[in-house]
């Protein structure tokens, strides 16, 4: 058994005995109860399959934790339903699984999909009969490799009531009405890597060690937000759970994630902000599927599969990789030699001899002026840049990534890294 499976197994163990405790014997009853329930499903997945002539019915699981698959995958299903629209005779019923990311989010999809309880039960019945292949939703990734993103609108739309509770939630945090505002995030060990003393926290304190690359200090930001006030932005420091307060004391600059934060807040935000700057975590999907522009810095790794996760009219630039034994940094294309779909995070970075160079204020700051300017209509490119970005993308053009809807490096850090082009 490999490790992520014993991993999930663990984390399965360790639920249900916190359900439990927590719960008491409702919950215990409830487990319990499952067994005849799932008994009861199984002749009602039969009758289904019978009248498959007729109306197929098919069974899916969303993957409602972490918050960007629960945002990026579900838009994608949908998009996907949408170009090759299924057959009329077919019927699709959801369920999430067993910890929600944010229960705003599952509220909005609710609108426009068959998410029931029942579900679940369903479809473990479906998946423990033989010949059950037909009724199950074969969901996607986060990827986007066609493109489908950019090419349609956003399915999740706030009600009137939902819209007026944002505008108060804007208002207590201090933003006017109409008043223009950016989010930014840096990923950190706040949640993955919170010690709470307990299992679940030791066995996420070990994923956590895979991950630690992705990382970023918040302050890095600091300089960005100053400048976007001068030029008239709110700026919303986002996150749910985080490892340090933002050390700040301008009004405008304001630090939701250790004072305010909502699940639903965490939404509305993200679909009505300017544009987000987030580095490499879930939470940039969510204004990826509201079609806000987003700049993703300290992006890693540089590899095919990440750029098929970031939309058309974005920004991106990396982190940088400092080879230990030559005492210079990796190019793209070294890095891509040693790259595979099996990347396991910071040992494949242990393994090849590099630090993982986060990018600096600076660096932040010149992405994010880029994107200011270009939605201002004020951003004018040069022929340079061009090649520049040509030559990047032809490192790439051998795989599956999208020719039409590419995202741009941004161009100061392009111009001041050449050689990583070599």
């Amino acid at each position: 058994m490999g490790s992520d499976a014993r991993l999930d197994k663990l984390h399965f163990l360790h639920r249900q005995i916190r359900e439990v405790k927590k719960g008491g014997r409702s919950v215990l009853l409830r487990k319990f109860l499952r067994v005849p329930l799932l008994a009861l499903a199984i002749p009602i997945v039969l009758i289904l399959r019978a009248l498959r002539p007729l109306v197929l019915v098919r069974f899916g699981q969303l993957n409602s934790l972490p918050i960007g698959m629960f945002a990026a995958a579900t838009e994608m299903y949908l998009c996907q339903r949408d170009a090759d629209p299924p057959s009329n005779r077919t019927m699709d019923i959801l369920h999430c699984g067993d910890r929600i990311s944010n229960q705003q989010l599952k509220r909005m999809w609710q609108r426009n999909l068959h998410i029931s309880v029942w579900g679940r039960l369903l479809f473990d019945a479906n998946n423990h009969l033989p010949g059950g292949v037909p009724h199950v939703i074969r969901l996607p990734n986060d990827r986007d490799p066609q493109g489908l993103i950019p090419r349609s609108k956003s399915h999740l739309c706030f009600t009137a009531e939902e819209e007026g509770l944002g505008q108060v939630g804007l208002q207590a945090l201090g933003i006017p009405e109409g008043a223009p505002f950016i989010c930014f995030y840096a990923r950190d060990t706040g949640y993955k890597g919170r010690d709470t003393g307990n299992l679940w926290s030791s066995l996420l304190n070990q994923d956590e060690k895979l991950h630690s690359y992705r990382n970023t200090s918040i302050q890095n930001y600091v300089l960005t937000a100053e400048e976007l006030v001068r030029q008239g932005y709110f700026v919303i420091r986002m996150g749910a759970v985080v490892n340090e307060p933002l050390r700040i004391t301008n009004p405008m600059i304001i630090d939701y994630a250790t004072t305010s934060r909502s699940d639903f807040m965490d939404i509305f935000l993200c679909a009505k902000c300017s544009f987000f700057l987030g580095s490499t975590g879930g939470l940039t999907a969510v204004p990826r599927i509201f079609r806000r522009p987003v700049i993703f810095d300290n992006l890693v790794p540089l590899c095919p599969l990440q750029m098929l996760s970031i939309p058309a009219g974005s920004l991106f630039i990396p982190k940088k990789l400092w080879l230990r034994e030559h005492h210079r940094f990796m190019t793209f294309r070294e890095f891509l030699q040693t790259w595979s779909e099996e990347f396991n995070g910071d040992k494949h970075f242990e393994l090849i001899g590099v630090d993982v160079i986060e990018n600096s204020p600076e660096e932040i700051l010149a992405a994010t002026m880029e994107m200011e300017a270009r939605l201002k209509g004020t951003w004018s490119t040069t022929e340079r840049n061009e090649e520049l970005q040509q030559r990047f993308w032809s490192l790439i053009e051998a795989t599956e990534a999208n020719l039409e809807y590419r995202p741009r490096m941004g161009a100061k850090f392009l111009s001041q890294n050449q050689k990583l082009l070599d």
